[in-house]
């Protein structure tokens, strides 16, 4: 499994492509803006997107979706708790394409060989999800090195938040976190670290 790093946009959200290097084929989790920029590294590299996976809703992870998906017709997957359509007042409204999915908890997307499962982790919002690939988990807005999301947004539930941060510092041994923003961390590091992991394991 390949992970490259593409920061987008003016909040410099990380749009991660996670490419099984056997098959070429890849995904793309929030791709945020830049759409030319994540576009160039795939054609560079020759890969084939076949899935847009969004960790939620919000306009910075989502506003290169539909250029993203107009060149490469790669199928697209939000949590329904986060598609404006479901969701009345939601802040940054965000449709789901006609053609797009619904994951929830439990669910799995596979590309290639890889087998990304959702965790659902609301509290950033209502439908934010966290995905687990191999050793890694793509935490979006949920869980940042050294903080959590802010949830004084619509939508936002600081008990939901430290009851999904609980259930990731819950999670067996080990894993490498790529957050919505920011650097990537350990799961170790933010049990130990984390003001807001030691306060939910504490609860």
């Amino acid at each position: 499994m390949l992970i490259k790093t593409i920061p987008v946009g003016q909040l410099e959200t990380n749009c991660y492509v996670v490419t099984d290097e056997k098959t070429l084929d890849c995904a793309v989790i929030d791709p945020g803006d830049e759409s030319n920029a994540i576009l160039d590294y795939l054609e560079d590299n020759r890969l084939r997107c076949r899935a847009i996976l969004l960790t939620h809703g919000h306009y910075d992870h989502v506003g290169a979706v539909a250029s993203l998906q107009e060149e490469t017709g790669a199928a697209v997957y939000l949590n329904a708790l986060d598609d404006w359509k479901n969701n009345e007042g939601f802040s940054f409204p965000y449709a789901l394409p006609e053609n797009g999915s619904y994951y929830a908890d439990g669910d799995a997307v596979e590309v290639g060989g890889l087998r990304f499962e959702v965790l659902g982790t609301p509290g950033h919002t209502r439908g934010s999800v966290t995905l687990r690939c191999e050793n890694a988990l793509f935490t979006g807005d949920t869980l940042f090195k050294g903080s959590c999301g802010r949830t004084d947004l619509a939508g936002g539930d600081m008990e939901q938040e430290l009851s999904s941060l609980r259930r990731l510092c819950s999670l067996p041994g080990d894993y490498e976190v790529y957050p919505g923003h920011m650097d990537s961390s350990t799961l170790s590091r933010e049990r130990q670290f984390n003001y807001y992991c030691r306060l939910a394991m504490n609860r």
